[in-house]
């Protein structure tokens, strides 16, 4: 979920706002088409002697595996958001425990992205912002990352103008 207007400063405005990429929901929905296979064949060939209790040690069994390695993932995908406006970058995480992060466009000293195979073929990228204090702030998986970039560097650029060349 993107901030809330009344978490904006005065005059604040939306630039654009963001889930990490889907990818991250890959292996979840191979976990769960897995799985779903894997309970089938079990109660399929459970002896008639098991029954009931073989079928339901067997979803439970299914219940918690795809409890952690599906819905799990995927409310941690819902729930953490990057959102640029036109003063700052907010990164907002968790399902229970919320984490936000806010850094302001003018600590930004350089920005760069990364795109391994996988995510250019993916359309997605790590985006990394550099500040003097040396920590910088990595987005990984930034859906459609070149677009975010040249969108921060336009900001940078509108915030401290255009490079005086009046000497040349």
């Amino acid at each position: 979920m993107a901030i809330k207007q009344e978490h904006l400063g005065r005059d604040e405005q939306i630039v654009t706002t963001m889930r990490t990429h889907g990818k991250v929901l890959i292996w979840p929905a191979v976990v769960l088409i897995v799985m779903g296979s894997l309970l089938g064949f079990a109660i399929a060939l459970l002896p008639p002697d098991w029954q009931p209790w073989g079928t339901y040690a067997a979803v439970a069994l299914f219940l918690l595996v795809v409890i952690g390695a599906v819905v799990l993932p995927f409310l941690r995908w819902l729930t953490s958001t990057y959102t640029i406006t036109d003063r700052r970058i907010v990164t907002r995480r968790g399902i229970i425990n919320k984490t936000g992060h806010d850094l302001p466009l003018r600590r930004i000293n350089n920005v760069n992205y990364e795109r391994s195979l996988t995510d250019r073929l993916l359309g997605c990228g790590t985006l990394i912002l550099e500040t003097a204090a040396g920590q910088p702030l990595t987005l990984p998986d930034v859906p459609h990352v070149e677009r975010v970039h040249v969108t921060i560097n336009d900001l940078l650029y509108d915030m401290h103008g255009a490079p005086d060349t009046s000497d040349e």
